[in-house]
């Protein structure tokens, strides 16, 4: 992986005062404490500062998602039926790229993107090359016969940091993962508190 990945993880980690994937190398770990409770924002953040900083967790958490994508999946989630923060967290968990960074198929996020956008993974037998393609449940991802070797892969399936979630159904001998169903907030594996409603609270301030 290039250091300027590695650098940029770190960079959103320290500007939000989190270690926000749970990565041993994070330059949080080292802290015994967090600098305050919403990372570093001096003083008492306001209720709309509160709102901001859960928004930036959760678009850095996915690879740093643009605003104008991010304010669609917020839409299209208040569209959908049911509670709009666990709308918009199941459509941000069937992003391609975060059910196979999900799947261990590849260390982080970020290699998530550019293993996707490089037309390494097949859906359903057919190569899919956009990493925000939204999968459908009892849809197969596959990594290609031709990029199973690849060391980045390799190293992914036995990172003992995390677990493949129950709703993704993974043969890491196939390099097949069956996405199962849309998750609840609180199966999804996050290592810090993701807040969505905040994010709702937000963008229908």
């Amino acid at each position: 992986m290039s250091g300027k990945r590695i650098s940029a993880k770190h960079k959103i980690d320290r500007r939000l005062g989190c270690n926000l994937w749970g990565r041993p190398k994070s330059p949080y770990n080292k802290r015994t404490t967090g600098p305050g409770m919403h990372g570093a924002m001096r003083g008492k953040p306001t209720d709309y500062g509160i709102q901001l900083f859960a928004k930036q967790k959760l678009k850095g958490y996915y690879g740093s998602i643009g605003e104008k994508q991010f304010r669609r999946y917020y839409k299209e989630a208040n569209r959908l039926k049911g509670d709009t923060g666990q709308n918009l967290i199941g459509l941000l968990e069937r992003r391609l790229d975060a059910v196979i960074y999900r799947a261990k198929f590849v260390p982080t996020v970020f290699a998530a993107r550019q293993f996707v956008n490089h037309g390494h993974i097949l859906v359903n037998g057919k190569r899919v090359n956009i990493p925000s393609y939204q999968v459908k449940e009892g849809d197969v991802i596959e990594v290609k016969e031709s990029s199973r070797q690849i060391p980045m892969v390799m190293e992914a399936i036995d990172l003992p940091e995390r677990d493949v979630p129950e709703y993704i159904d993974v043969d890491h001998k196939a390099m097949k993962a069956t996405y199962l169903r849309i998750p609840t907030l609180d199966e999804v594996p996050y290592p810090v508190q993701m807040e969505p409603h905040l994010v709702v609270e937000l963008y229908s301030r």
